[in-house]
């Protein structure tokens, strides 16, 4: 059994709040990709509850990222549930000190897996 910490964000009021699902609601999560939408009731969740205020019914989550048990980010341009070492020189995973610098660091695929821990969502409206 799947169990993720799910981070939702407001885009619009900039509050974001956290949520544990487990069970079948996790299970459909796996196999889904960064940038992918999901409906929010299909995970069982009750956002108007989550936020405290009125969010329509119709809203979407929108899967922006997530870190594996280890840590290691999510990136949008590795395929697949796999960890690997890039050479990066910015974007998730790496903050550059100097103009130009890369580094090799080990980031996770675009695509959840059960040995992720945390996903990052948005609200779509």
């Amino acid at each position: 059994m799947a169990t993720f910490k799910l981070v939702i964000s407001n885009p619009k009021t900039g509050v974001a709040r956290q949520v544990e699902v487990s069970g079948e609601s996790a299970e459909k999560l796996i196999g889904k990709r960064i940038g992918e939408e999901i409906p929010a009731g299909e995970l069982g969740l009750n956002l108007s509850e989550i936020f405290g205020e009125e969010v329509p019914g119709n809203v979407r989550l929108r899967i922006t990222g997530g870190t594996d048990r280890d840590g290691f980010p999510m990136r949008p341009d590795v395929h697949g549930p796999r960890r690997v070492k890039i050479l990066v020189s910015r974007g998730p995973g790496f903050r550059p000190k100097e103009k130009g610098e890369r580094r090799k660091k080990t980031v996770r695929g675009n695509t959840i897996s059960p040995e992720i821990v945390q996903v990052n969502m948005k609200l779509v409206f």
